[in-house]
């Protein structure tokens, strides 16, 4: 009688090092969009960010402006840096966790101001961290130092 054991595929070197290229690609994309937008969102007026096409800057209150900048920097470090130094690499996922949440937020509030023409970029962007999400969550994962 054989025994039947339930395994996880291992996958060959090569299939790896292509989820990691695919995988680092897509955080360091991510990392690069959120911290310049965080970042201009955090230095700049609401009056200054109107000419670059983010017109509801100047009608949401400051503070939520800074808020959502601060965020979009917070998770641009924590999608690269934990896996990087391979310390607390969980935290990656859940900076995608947070690019997800930030971006279906975003396209509801679109979608209530009647700004449909930027939900293709925000659906990339929900793409995007949702695939960081799946593949260092369950697909990829980093394992730490320690």
């Amino acid at each position: 009688m054989s025994d039947v054991r339930t395994t996880t595929a291992v996958l060959p070197p090569r299939a790896r090092l292509g989820w990691q290229i695919a995988l680092w690609t897509s955080q360091i994309l991510l990392a690069g969009f959120y911290g310049l937008s965080g970042f201009m969102k955090t230095t700049m007026t609401p009056e200054q960010l109107v000419p670059m096409g983010l017109n509801y800057a100047v009608d949401i209150p400051h503070w939520l402006l800074l808020f959502i900048g601060a965020m979009e920097l917070a998770g641009a470090v924590g999608i690269v840096l934990p896996a990087l130094a391979r310390i607390a690499p969980s935290l990656t996922p859940l900076a995608a966790l947070g690019f997800v949440t930030l971006q279906v937020l975003a396209i509801v509030f679109h979608i209530t101001r009647g700004e449909l023409h930027v939900l293709p970029m925000n659906v990339v962007l929900v793409a995007i961290a949702v695939f960081v999400l799946w593949g260092r969550a369950a697909k990829a994962p980093i394992e730490g130092r320690f």
